[in-house]
């Protein structure tokens, strides 16, 4: 097979198409792992969420597997996930990354998985904004993979990703997305009592994820002591051509999960957002979102993000049918603690139906599933879904940072991509943001700037 460059075939939809293509015409690779039934696992991303899947990974009870290398551009994050996962008791014999494979720069993603073999797995835990270029190269590589969300924070690497994922589909491979949510038993029945009427027609939805300020999402001034580049990738949560920002990284799980209870995607969103308590902080989020989301059928889903100190949390999914109504989730991701009720009032003499307690942990079945995937060979792909849902919660900030209405279509054909040379960086690139003349980064201004670079 002669591969163009991966930056040649994704620079356009166009490209990317004839790239999947081009892909899946390959030898056939097995999904399964080597012959000693040993699937190998690399992480690249060594942050909480990438040392967490890894835990997971090497947490199910399904065969041998075992971790074998570990990339990242951070040395410090590094060397606090290879001792963290080292240590632990129940997986420590299962960590084998010895100094020589454990690699450190933006050509990490190449190394870890050079060290794999096809049929093993690789986990894609950095910013999302390198996740079609990692996820490219594992495709060529014949790798089942877990990529954590969001999946896509623009319109061009959402069609881009899809196009992607049919060499992937072609090749057979396992992929898992992150929003794991979906892998949740109470979520599936109440999912299962849900389309079978028990609550009625959905006619609105909301969904809350209302706490103080949150992890990196509000970025301190850059002291010097890190470049413009590594310093943003440290606070990825607080810049937008990284992460999407507060709404795609905080707030999808809970836009997905009720998108997945009405079993649609909404056709369009309006909505509101603003900067409040900033301090020094100097990162493009917002501190309040409010989305109104409109399905096909006029049904809403109304969503509030918040990360202000002092006011009420709230961290939860809710359901209203005709019927009745259903709790989705409940303060956090897990347990979900669904349950139904006869009325519009969460009461308990209205209480119908609820999961019974303790639940298993979607973060662990989630892998579970994964694996049982690839030892039995059974078809798993879900980059379409997490693409999806990416896109959408996209398309709520989008709403909000130029305060116009958005639609799905219209958001899917926009032209705008935050970092469209992010296969190119090193360790010493410029950033793809840079300060503007006033020493700051630029912010979303609704009804000021509509189109571009503050989506």
């Amino acid at each position: 097979m002669t591969n163009p460059t991966r930056r040649q075939f994704l620079a356009t939809t166009t490209k990317a198409a004839a790239a999947a293509t081009t892909l899946a015409a390959a030898r056939p690779q097995t999904v399964h792992a080597a012959e000693d039934n040993m699937i190998r696992v690399g992480l690249l991303g060594c942050g909480g969420r990438g040392t967490g899947a890894a835990i997971n990974a090497l947490t199910v009870d399904n065969g041998p597997m075992t971790l074998v290398a570990m990339g990242d551009v951070s040395e410090n994050k590094m060397k606090s996930s290879y001792t963290s996962l080292s240590n632990k008791k129940k997986i420590g014999a299962k960590v084998d990354v010895p100094e020589e494979r454990r690699y450190i720069g933006f050509d990490a993603y190449k190394k870890v998985m050079d060290t794999l073999e096809p049929g093993d797995v690789v986990i894609l835990a950095t910013p999302a904004a390198f996740r079609w270029v990692h996820y490219s190269y594992a495709i060529e590589r014949g790798l089942n993979v877990f990529m954590e969300k969001p999946v896509t924070i623009d319109a061009p690497t959402s069609v881009r990703m899809l196009e992607i994922n049919k060499a992937a589909m072609a090749k057979n491979l396992k992929v898992a997305v992150g929003l794991m949510c979906r892998h949740c038993v109470a979520r599936q029945e109440l999912f299962d009592r849900i389309q079978n009427g028990e609550i009625g027609d959905l006619m609105m939805l909301r969904a809350y994820r209302m706490a103080g300020p949150t992890g990196s999402a509000a970025a301190p001034p850059n002291t010097g002591d890190l470049s413009e580049l590594m310093y943003q990738i440290k606070h990825f949560h607080g810049f937008l051509w990284l992460s999407g920002g507060a709404v795609s990284d905080f707030l999808i799980h809970n836009i997905d999960e009720s998108c997945w209870m009405k079993n649609a995607w909404p056709v369009k969103a309006i909505a509101c957002g603003g900067r409040h308590y900033r301090g020094e902080d100097v990162d493009q989020n917002f501190d309040v979102y409010s989305i109104e989301y409109t399905f096909d059928d006029g049904a809403k889903l109304l969503v509030d993000g918040r990360t202000m100190p002092g006011c009420k949390r709230e961290f939860a999914s809710f359901a209203h049918g005709t019927k009745g109504s259903a709790v989705i989730s409940t303060a956090s991701h897990t347990p979900a603690k669904a349950r139904i009720y006869s009325g519009q009032a969460f009461e308990k003499d209205n209480l119908t139906w609820e999961f019974p307690q303790p639940e298993p942990n979607p973060y662990q079945v989630e892998w579970d599933d994964l694996v049982a995937a690839i030892r039995n060979d059974t078809a798993y792909n879900e980059v379409e879904r997490g693409v999806m849902a990416s896109a959408v919660t996209s398309m709520g900030r989008m709403a909000a940072h130029t305060g116009q209405e958005i639609t799905l279509d219209e958001f899917m054909k926009h032209d705008h991509e935050f970092a469209p040379n992010v296969d190119q960086l090193t360790l010493d690139s410029d950033s793809p943001l840079q300060l503007n003349a006033q020493g700051k980064y630029n912010v979303p201004m609704p009804g000021l700037v509509k189109n571009r670079e503050y989506l």
